[in-house]
């Protein structure tokens, strides 16, 4: 079975200029997620977190390298039949749009018939009771299914991390133009990167929250 997700030399460039183009901003990315799992992703705003989804989805070219969803390069796919292999929700969970830059009768099927990747970017968790859980036991069920969930926050409030540790299995860290792996979150905490990102105030809720996982496990 392939991969879920394969980002193979991914690389998006943009630039500015009418004459001499030169860049404005640049992300990278090379990694591979074989199986089902709940991935948190993390990083400064204007970091390139959307950009990222976009890419995984096929509503952004990546100027260079290909994105692989079950095996299929998305961004040769029908334009319709993008969202059968991957999906991205952005904040109130509204599904991103995309620009079709070539003829569909050119490109291929979907190989599967529903969304085996889920993006969810920056959602708004409503704080009534009870709501949460619901989302993240829906983030379970899609898991349970065989898919892969992928969930961005940028965490304004202690509780965003406790939400992050509580459902990730493992992070990606954007950031200075790259993107980091993690198998957990006390590989995360450490990363220079993410420390400089959260401040002392946030770390010391991430710390903390470290601290705690370490003592529940023994």
């Amino acid at each position: 079975m392939a991969p879920l997700l394969v980002l193979d030399q991914v690389r998006k460039v943009y630039t500015r200029g009418r004459v001499v183009r030169r860049p404005t901003f640049t992300l990278e990315a090379d990694l591979a997620i074989e199986d089902p799992s709940i991935v948190g992703v993390i990083g400064p705003n204007g970091a390139g977190k959307t950009t990222l989804f976009e890419m995984m989805t096929g509503s952004n070219a990546p100027s260079s390298g290909h994105v692989y969803v079950a095996g299929a390069d998305i961004h040769r796919v029908k334009y319709r039949e993008r969202d059968r292999l991957a999906i991205h929700y952005h904040q109130s969970y509204q599904v991103r749009r995309f620009s079709k830059l070539v003829p569909s009768v050119l490109l291929e099927k979907s190989p599967t018939a529903a969304p085996m990747v889920h993006l969810f970017d920056e959602p708004q968790f409503n704080l009534q009771d009870g709501y949460i859980g619901f989302m993240l036991d829906f983030f379970r069920k899609l898991r349970a299914e065989g898919r892969l969930v992928v969930l961005c926050l940028h965490p304004t409030a202690a509780w965003h991390l406790e939400v992050l540790t509580e459902i990730a299995e493992q992070y990606l860290l954007v950031g200075d133009g790259g993107v980091t792996r993690h198998p957990d979150f006390a590989s995360l905490t450490g990363h220079p990167r993410f420390q400089s990102y959260l401040g002392p105030e946030m770390m010391r809720a991430a710390e903390a929250l470290c601290v705690g996982r370490a003592g529940a496990h023994h």
